[in-house]
């Protein structure tokens, strides 16, 4: 990974008091879609892979007009993998993709198939496709609106829209061969009903998602569910405050809270953001408002380096075509970005996927320099080092949570070499400072 300078600092003399000044958060367009061989309005995010390309799925375009499977690379370089046939491969991916142990990367499509009800299918980094199985429109399942998760037994696991015993949906378990077992069949009652969300494994070992319908009110639940398939519902949203219709999957946040977003409800009828125990016991933490901060948030959130969670909205903001957020686990919201519907994008409807370099990256299915989608970056601001000096030693501190930094030092800036200082740590003291030191903190 290509080391990435983030912070100088000045030479002793000029150290008392001097704080190092904060970058800026950055929104950087990557690529427009063009409809053609490599796809038209990619719904799905995207996820970095081992060898550090991004890829992700578009919903329409390709070859045959049934959606694609695409590779990006950092340097913007997008790569068409493959383009489904609207056969038994698949059609028409709502979804993103996952990486598996096998380095292999796996996904669903909400249409196609054998029977036309949807399918699972492995794909290599290089482009070689196999399908996996079909979805019946039975017991199974039909209609798979999201991806799937890997599970520590080497699963993956998955829900489907439509179909099951009852066709409110289901939870299914398939191996990276293709065996299916179908796990749960939804009842549109106290557990839920149609779940459009991807499932997320917790630290306690058990499954946790939503459902878009369901729950004792209607307007949706979160549910936990064991690898052997034993479902217990948590929460039913009530259509107030707490929200309504939740669309996107939650994400344990390093506090070993869940936090998930509703597409409605909240106190303006916008959508809203809260967070809930592996118990049950739900927070609401947010309500957009359809102004600067954004309105309907379909996509998962995720927590970066800086300890904060970070998602987009369909729509809202100062354009009306969505927004880019940050809101703090404690619900004070920042909007980041609002989308133009020009070659930025528009109306994001996936989460942000946080990549090895500490950034955000996303797609918007509408906007871009042909109409027909875009990949974005968000650079996030580095780690501020602040300096307390006196004499011949200092206090150097920055924040706990940039553990993917490292401190270096040296004495002549127009050298390469930079000395990394191994043992430190944030506050650490710093002592027998040369009459001109430099200091910085990098990202490796």
């Amino acid at each position: 990974m290509k080391i990435q300078a983030k912070r100088f600092l000045m030479p002793l003399a000029l150290l008392a008091g001097i704080q190092a000044a904060i970058g800026q958060t950055t929104f950087i367009p990557l690529y427009s879609f063009t409809g053609g061989n490599d796809g038209a309005n990619p719904v799905a995010g995207l996820v970095q892979a081992s060898d550090g390309n991004f890829y992700g799925t578009t919903h329409q375009g390709g070859t045959n007009g049934c959606g694609t499977i695409f590779r990006i690379t950092a340097k913007n370089v997008l790569t068409p993998l493959y383009s489904f046939t609207g056969g038994n491969d698949g059609a028409h991916p709502y979804a993103g993709l996952v990486q598996a142990a096998d380095g292999n990367l796996y996904g669903t499509t909400y249409e196609g198939g054998t029977n036309d009800y949807g399918a699972v299918f492995r794909i290599t980094t290089n482009g070689v496709p196999t399908s996996l199985y079909s979805f019946t429109g039975g017991h199974d399942g039909a209609d798979p609106a999201t991806g799937l998760v890997r599970a520590n037994d080497g699963n993956l696991y998955g829900t489907t829209e439509d179909g099951g015993t009852n066709f409110d949906g289901t939870i299914f378990r398939i191996s990276t061969n293709g065996a299916l077992k179908s796990l749960y069949s939804f009842t549109d009652g106290h557990d839920g009903g149609f779940p459009e969300a991807a499932l997320v494994q917790a630290n306690d070992g058990n499954l946790y998602g939503t459902t878009y319908e369901g729950g004792t009110n209607g307007d949706g639940a979160v549910f936990r569910i064991t690898t052997n398939g034993v479902l217990t519902p948590l929460y039913s949203f009530t259509g107030a405050h707490d929200g309504a219709e939740p669309v996107a999957g939650l994400v344990q946040a390093d506090d070993g809270n869940l936090y998930g977003t509703t597409f409605e409800g909240g106190t303006n009828g916008y959508g809203a953001i809260f967070r809930i125990t592996t118990n049950g016991v739900l927070t609401p933490l947010y309500s957009f408002a359809d102004g600067h901060d954004g309105a309907y948030p379909e996509g998962a959130l995720v927590q970066a380096n800086d300890g904060n969670l970070y998602g987009t909205t369909y729509e809202g903001g100062t354009n009306g075509y969505g927004v880019v957020f940050q809101i703090t686990t404690s619900g004070a919201l920042t909007p980041l970005y609002s989308f133009t519907d020009h070659s930025d994008g528009a109306d994001p409807l996936a989460g942000l996927a946080l990549a090895g370099n500490g950034n955000l990256y996303g797609t918007a299915p509408g906007g871009g320099n042909g109409g027909d989608g875009t990949v974005f970056e968000l650079s996030l601001s580095p780690p501020v080092l602040n300096i307390l000096s006196e004499g011949r030693q200092c206090v150097l501190s920055w924040p706990a949570w940039a553990n993917n930094y490292v401190l270096q030092s040296t004495t002549n800036l127009a050298s390469p070499n930079w000395t990394t200082i191994s043992n430190a740590v944030p506050g650490m003291t710093v002592t027998n400072l040369l009459p001109a030191q430099y200091f910085r903190l990098i990202n490796h």
